[in-house]
């Protein structure tokens, strides 16, 4: 009997032992994981769209009048001063047409001078009372022709002045000269589908791209203004179609106040300096737009992880893990979200991992994660 009690005792005590350590065993543990106490910083987020330089005049002489070309005077390539000849069309023509409209410039003269003699010994005639109210107004129609005519001999002479004056083709601007296929003996005329040359003026450079109307809405919203959101744009740069950084930063003048209906965006324009000759019209390029953002908050994007387009962090609550939807903005460099809704400063959150954890999961810091800090 005593020994059964003996047994009894100590079935008791095995079984109370493995109930402890089934009790101790199933107890959770907490996982560990970096983790990072949320306070605000500033960013800078650069976004980059295609863009098209086109030199600030891009000029394309033509001529004003028809005739052979009897001297090419520019050089391919060389700088070019407004007012300078650059073609030279067969003037002989020009200049005959010229001597001859002065000629009847003289002689219609005159004829008004003689037809205002004529009208004034009319009408001291008439006031005589020698000749009649008729005759006295065919005088003056007369003396009418006789200015009508001359007016019209002036605008003859200044018609052809100017055609004299064309046939030498000068630049109307300063700039740079680009290639021409015309050469002495060459037939030229005003219905000319070619320019003869074309100038572009390339001290300064246009750079012309496209932005989304919604983000342009945003922008006007944000400043008040179209005018105010030029103002207060930052400064922007460009990468080139080399890859390489335009040494020369750019300034957004123009947002054109009209949405392309096919391609739902509004045109802007940048200016930038191109003292060196860097640029070239018609070359394409990627202009660089920066976003400043001052006291944000901002996680890793491997700290995220998201159903149905919806983006989401684990907050660290009491030790566990819980699930939260945040909003960021819609800019980032691929490796960072600003937030702008759904944490604050002060809140701690798991820095990685975030797709492999569940809710309620016990958290513990992880220890010398020197990239991370460790909620408190």
């Amino acid at each position: 009997m005593k020994g059964l009690n003996v047994i009894l005792i100590g079935l008791c005590l095995f079984m109370g032992m493995t109930s402890c350590k089934q009790q101790t065993a199933k107890q959770p543990t907490a996982s560990t994981y970096p983790l990072i106490t949320l306070a605000p910083e500033d960013r800078i987020l650069t976004v980059s769209y295609t863009a098209v330089i086109e030199g600030r005049q891009d000029v394309e002489i033509r001529p004003q009048v028809s005739g052979f070309v009897t001297d090419v005077l520019v050089k391919e390539g060389a700088k070019v001063r407004k007012g300078e000849t650059l073609f030279i069309i067969d003037t002989i023509p020009y200049a005959a047409a010229y001597q001859q409209a002065k000629a009847a410039v003289a002689t219609a003269e005159a004829q008004m001078a003689t037809a205002s003699l004529t009208l004034e010994g009319d009408e001291e005639l008439y006031k005589e009372k020698v000749i009649s109210d008729f005759q006295l107004q065919t005088t003056r129609n007369s003396y009418n022709t006789a200015v009508a005519a001359l007016a019209q001999a002036r605008a003859q002479e200044a018609s052809a002045a100017n055609n004299l004056s064309f046939a030498k083709v000068t630049s109307p601007v300063n700039g740079v000269a680009g290639m021409t296929s015309v050469r002495v003996g060459a037939l030229v005329s005003a219905s000319m589908t070619e320019p003869l040359i074309n100038v572009t003026d390339n001290s300064q450079m246009y750079v012309y791209f496209s932005l989304p109307e919604k983000e342009v809405l945003a922008l006007t919203r944000q400043y008040g203004s179209i005018d105010k959101t030029l103002a207060a744009y930052p400064a922007v740069s460009l990468t080139l179609n080399d890859g390489s950084q335009y040494e020369h930063a750019g300034k957004i003048d123009v947002i054109s106040r009209i949405v392309d209906k096919a391609t739902g965006t509004v045109s802007l324009r940048a200016v930038f300096s191109n003292p060196d000759g860097m640029m070239m019209s018609g070359g394409s390029a990627r202009i660089n737009i920066p976003y400043y953002r001052n006291d944000v908050i901002v996680i890793p994007q491997e700290a995220t992880f998201e159903i149905q387009d919806k983006i989401f962090t684990y907050r660290v609550v009491d030790g566990k893990a819980v699930s939260t939807q945040i909003k960021v903005f819609k800019i980032n460099d691929g490796k960072e979200y600003i937030v702008e809704e759904g944490l604050k400063e002060g809140d701690v959150i798991v820095a990685r991992g975030a797709g492999l954890l569940r809710e309620g999961t016990l958290i513990a810091a992880a220890a010398g994660d020197g990239a991370t800090k460790e909620g408190e």
